[in-house]
């Protein structure tokens, strides 16, 4: 059985595939040659991340399709219901970049609360000729202990994002639709853990109540965040969203940094994207990376492993 790779996995995941005497190609196929590629090759599973879109119109016109992997979360760029109509599996990695998205919410917290996100702009610019005046300018930072941290959406990657939070003396609630009581059990470095009970809390109150506001809901339509949420928030808030471009209403954003509602965004991804307005980058509250939530080595090896088992179990 034929196996493209689209949008790269792990060589352990590739190592696991071809053991299991699946014919893996890592060819990386632009977009518009998707299509011809795939029928030319015969390939049956096709394995992308986030570059790669498939639609209606490569599931209809790809017939040997029979198993769509998703190396993440998110399957936005993945007509899944549609395709799963046509009888094909689409499978993803919902757990294994849960902790390095995490991390990067508290990366982007972190750097917000003490202005490294500026200063980092600063320092190489004005660090020898305005030392005394940038020690100044960022001297108010904050400490993110005893602080609430409101999480928006509680799936995987939110329950990783409590963890860290709880473990650093935080105190945290929730949205989300689905779960209205949730366990959290933190563990440490020599095998002992503690637990949490958590309720779920409205999404007015979460607003209201939150110091900082981290999102991990699906893309959507509508925008969870805009002018109406923010007006809700506490002000001097820090806002972070690794999640999907379009799930914060970025202008409404912007003004709420400029009107002093919100202290500081941190954007991992962007309504734009690839292609993020400059005023979002260019603005001096908003850290910024280019949607590197679960790309870190581990969760990258940790991905294409348990890809290739489901891959695996399925075909047998």
């Amino acid at each position: 059985m034929n196996i493209l790779v689209n949008d790269r996995i792990s060589q352990s995941g590739i190592k696991i595939l071809e053991e299991a005497g699946f014919d893996v190609n890592t060819t990386k196929v632009a977009q518009e040659q998707l299509i011809h590629f795939i029928n030319k090759n015969n390939i049956a599973i096709l394995l992308v991340r986030s570059a790669t879109t498939v639609d209606k119109k490569v599931i209809d016109e790809c017939p040997t399709l029979k198993i769509i992997g998703r190396a993440g979360v998110g399957m936005d760029n993945i007509e899944v219901e549609y395709a799963k109509q046509k009888g094909i599996k689409v499978i993803n990695t919902p757990e294994a970049s849960a902790d390095s998205v995490a991390e990067l919410v508290f990366a982007h917290l972190y750097g917000g609360v003490r202005f490294m996100h500026d200063s980092n702009r600063n320092m190489p610019l004005e660090g020898d000729s305005k030392f005394n005046s940038l020690k100044k300018a960022y001297s108010k930072g904050l400490e993110l202990k005893g602080k609430t941290l409101g999480i928006l959406g509680f799936g995987k990657i939110g329950q990783a994002t409590a963890k860290i939070a709880l473990g650093i003396g935080m105190k945290i609630q929730y949205h989300d639709h689905h779960r209205e009581e949730t366990t959290i059990t933190v563990p440490f470095f020599d095998g002992q853990t503690i637990s949490f009970v958590l309720k779920n809390k409205s999404m007015e109150d979460l607003l209201k109540t939150s110091d900082f506001l981290t999102m991990h809901v699906p893309a959507k339509k509508q925008y969870a965040i805009g002018k109406k949420e923010f007006d809700l928030m506490k002000d001097g808030v820090g806002i972070v969203n690794t999640a999907r471009g379009g799930v914060i209403d970025e202008v409404a954003l912007v003004d709420a940094l400029e009107n002093g509602k919100v202290l500081f965004a941190g954007l991992d991804v962007y309504e734009s994207e690839p292609n993020p307005e400059i005023r979002i980058l260019m603005h001096p509250q908003i850290s910024l990376t280019p949607h590197i939530g679960g790309s870190t080595v581990e969760a990258q090896e940790r991905i294409g492993i348990e890809l290739a088992h489901l891959i695996v179990g399925m075909t047998k």
